[in-house]
């Protein structure tokens, strides 16, 4: 069985930690306005993550690797159709009043 050795993991954690401060760093300079695009980008580019975890699930040897795979998966899926689906209603956000009376007479 392969372990990660300490320096690795120590390694690990201060990317990991790094990120998530300059994440946070970023977002908070980031105007209100510009929060629903910023979101539905960044969930779209989810679909990375969710490619990776199908690569994941097919080198899955045992119960725990296949659980996880199944798991990211899933919330992958939920991630990327979340991002849409937010920029689905930004998007109708910008059309004109009469393209949204269409889309009502259209679906009655």
């Amino acid at each position: 069985m392969h372990g990660i050795s300490g320096q690795a993991l120590a390694i690990d954690c201060f990317v990991f930690a790094l990120a998530v401060f300059v994440g946070f760093e970023l977002i908070t300079k980031v105007p209100a306005i510009l929060h629903t695009p910023l979101m539905s980008a960044t969930n779209a580019i989810h679909g990375i993550v969710l490619v990776g975890a199908i690569a994941v699930a097919a080198v899955g040897h045992d119960a725990i690797s296949d659980t996880v795979a199944v798991v990211a998966v899933f919330l992958g899926t939920l991630n990327v159709v979340g991002g849409f689906v937010v920029t689905d209603r930004m998007l109708e956000m910008f059309k004109g009043r009469g393209a949204q009376i269409r889309k009502q007479r259209d679906a009655a």
